[in-house]
C-alpha cells in the first residue's frame, strides 16, 4: 500500500515550438520508490492549488489504488498510477488493460506556405515509414491541399483535422471524394448536431474530441460520429479516460489516441492508453520536437510504429533530472 513521504512539483516552460507549459509531480514513498505525472497546459490556478493542498492530501496517507486519491489533478493522478504500478512491478499499459506491444502512428502536418511544399513534406514522412498522415486543415486551406496529396499518393491512408474551425459543412463534404479515412474535429466543441449532420453526408468517419464521459454520451446518443479522438491528459484521470474508451468501443466506434505535447510523461501515458484493445486507429504522439522531452527513452515513432514499454514497470521511462532542473521555472518540495 503506497504511503507518500515526500513530493515535489515543477513548473516547466518548454523551449521549443510554441513554448508550452507543463506541471510535473514527483511522489516518493517510504521505500524510496518514485512516481511521476505531468499536466500539459495546466489550468491557471493549478500551481497554487497544488501548493496549498497537495501535501495534506498525500503525505503520510495510505491509499490502495490511484482512484482512491481524490486530487482532481491530472498530474497527481498520473503520478499515483506510476508509483502504484512501479511498486507492483507491472507496466502501466498492462495495469489499465492494454494488450498491444506496439501501436501504429500517424504523422501530423500543419498548413504549409504552398501546396507543393506540403506534398514534399508528405513525401519525407512516407519515406520515413509512415503509412498514415493527418493534414491540419482550415477554411481556405482544405480542398486544394488534400487533392494534391491524394493525387501524389493514391494509396496513402489520409485523415484531416479541422481544429474545430468550421461552421459550414460544404467544404468538408467536398473533401469526402478524396478517400479520407477520418475527418477530425470539424466543428466547435459541443455542436453535436453539426457533427451528426456531417456524419450523415460523408463516408469518412467523423472524429470528435471530448473531455468527459458525459460529453461523449451526447455524441453517442445522436450517432454524431464514428471515431473518438481520445486525449488521455484531457480527462481528470486515467480511469475516466478508460471509461470513455470502453463506452466508445461498446458503441462500435473506432478510437484514436492523441497527446504529443509536453515533456514526455504525458506522451508515455498516451501510448499506454493507445495499447487498449479498442484503440484501432494510429496514435498521434508526433508533436512538438523530441527535444522537448526529459524522459529516456524518448517517446515517439520509429518508421511509423510506437513501442509500448513492457519490460519496465510504471510509465516505462526514466527522468533526466539534470535537464528537468534546467527547464524548471518554479518548484516546491514538501
Amino acid at each position: 500500500m503506497p504511503r507518500v513521504r515526500e513530493l515535489e512539483v515543477f513548473r516547466l516552460v518548454l523551449p521549443y515550438g510554441a513554448r508550452s507549459e507543463s506541471l510535473l509531480v514527483k511522489l516518493t514513498d517510504h521505500g524510496g520508490m518514485t512516481g511521476w505525472g505531468e499536466a500539459v497546459s495546466p489550468e491557471p490556478k493549478a500551481w497554487s492549488r497544488l501548493e496549498e493542498s497537495l501535501a495534506a492530501l498525500l503525505i503520510g496517507v495510505d491509499w490502495e489504488h490511484p482512484d482512491a486519491v481524490p486530487s482532481g489533478d491530472r498530474a497527481v493522478d498520473m503520478a499515483c498510477w506510476d508509483l502504484w504500478t512501479r511498486m507492483r512491478g507491472v507496466p502501466l499499459a498492462h495495469a489499465i488493460g492494454g494488450t498491444r506491444t506496439s501501436v501504429m502512428a500517424t504523422v501530423r502536418l500543419a498548413p504549409d506556405p504552398s501546396v507543393e511544399s506540403l506534398v514534399a513534406r508528405v513525401n519525407q514522412q512516407v519515406c520515413a515509414g509512415y503509412g498514415h498522415v493527418t493534414l491540419d486543415i482550415r477554411p481556405g486551406w482544405d480542398v486544394e491541399p488534400v487533392r494534391a496529396v491524394r493525387q501524389a499518393y493514391p494509396a496513402l491512408t489520409l485523415a484531416v483535422d479541422g481544429g474545430n474551425a468550421y461552421t459550414d459543412r460544404g467544404q468538408l463534404v467536398a473533401l469526402d471524394s478524396y478517400g479520407l479515412e477520418v475527418i477530425e474535429r470539424p466543428f466547435p466543441l459541443g455542436d453535436v448536431h453539426a457533427h451528426a449532420a456531417l456524419q450523415d453526408e460523408v463516408t469518412a468517419s467523423v472524429a470528435v474530441e471530448v473531455r468527459s464521459t458525459a460529453e461523449l454520451d451526447d455524441y453517442l446518443t445522436l450517432r454524431a460520429a464514428k471515431v473518438l479522438l481520445l486525449r488521455p491528459t484531457a480527462f481528470p484521470s486515467l480511469s475516466e479516460a478508460r471509461r470513455a474508451h470502453d463506452r466508445a468501443a461498446a458503441a462500435g466506434w473506432d478510437i484514436q489516441c492523441a497527446g504529443g505535447q509536453g515533456a514526455g510523461l504525458a506522451r508515455a501515458a498516451t501510448v499506454a492508453v493507445a495499447s487498449l484493445p479498442g484503440c484501432t486507429l494510429p496514435c498521434d504522439v508526433t508533436q512538438p520536437p523530441k527535444q522537448n522531452q526529459i524522459v529516456t527513452p524518448l517517446v515517439g515513432a520509429n518508421a511509423g510504429v510506437v513501442a509500448v514499454p513492457l519490460t519496465q514497470p510504471g510509465l516505462g521511462h526514466t527522468i533526466d533530472e539534470t535537464r528537468l532542473a534546467r527547464l524548471a521555472k518554479e518548484s516546491f518540495h514538501a
